[in-house]
């Protein structure tokens, strides 16, 4: 990746490491930082504001076989085809593409796709995330009917630190990759969202909040810190 260096000529990262890096210049970073963006599969540096190119490019190069192994621990990359499955809201689904068919959608235990073969995945994928929309709207509703409150919009987005966010507005987004997961997770994380109409902090009376919702909270919460990436396997 190429960033403008402040005499306005670039340098290219990726070409000077021999693989493809993001690089993120912080003006208010104050060390240099890697990460593995799990979404985009592969590393990100982040450069404080007065780093030289070449300490970046020790750093990296230090810390190479990190990179290495924590790439080597993601999931194996897959994208949807005929015969698949996919957890949808804690149901199986089998992916079934039907040339003829007209749309894509969630019924009698199958996801139905149809068009041409190179578009099944991105159609699979905008079904996912409209189901995922509404879905997640009804379950956060009801859970903020429980505490009194109300939702005033659900978004789905594709972000790439946060599984969800609850903003003053009571407009709550998810990631929509949430909807792959097993119920009980799905269950947590709405509880956690709706939980932020009431507390938009992570005091005590938030968590004391979100286990009136979801008592069984804690499990929800380790499945996504240990195995929440699994849910990008899906390209």
């Amino acid at each position: 990746m190429k960033i403008t260096l402040l005499s306005g000529k670039t340098f290219d990262f990726s070409k000077a490491l021999g693989f493809d890096i993001k690089v993120v210049k912080s003006p208010t970073a104050r060390r240099l930082n890697l990460r593995i963006d799990e979404r985009l599969r592969r590393p990100v540096l982040t450069i404080p504001r007065y780093c030289s190119n070449r300490k970046a490019l020790a750093f990296v190069e230090a810390n190479r076989d990190w990179i290495r192994n924590m790439l080597a621990k993601l999931p194996a990359g897959e994208t949807f085809a005929d015969g698949s499955t996919v957890s949808v809201a804690g149901k199986i689904y089998t992916v079934r593409h039907l040339p003829g068919y007209r749309g894509a959608d969630l019924k009698n235990g199958c996801l139905t796709v149809g068009g041409e073969p190179e578009f099944l995945h991105r159609r699979a994928c905008d079904c996912l995330k409209k189901y995922a929309a509404e879905y997640l709207f009804e379950r956060s509703a009801a859970a903020a009917s429980q505490i009194g409150r109300q939702v005033r919009r659900v978004t789905v987005k594709e972000t790439k630190s946060r599984w969800g966010s609850c903003s003053t507005k009571n407009n709550i987004n998810y990631n929509w990759r949430i909807i792959m997961a097993p119920d009980y997770v799905i269950n947590y994380l709405v509880c956690h969202e709706v939980a932020h109409l009431a507390h938009q902090n992570h005091s005590e009376a938030f968590w004391q909040c979100v286990a009136a919702l979801c008592p069984d909270y804690r499990e929800g919460r380790r499945w996504l810190k240990v195995r929440g990436k699994e849910l990008y396997r899906w390209l």
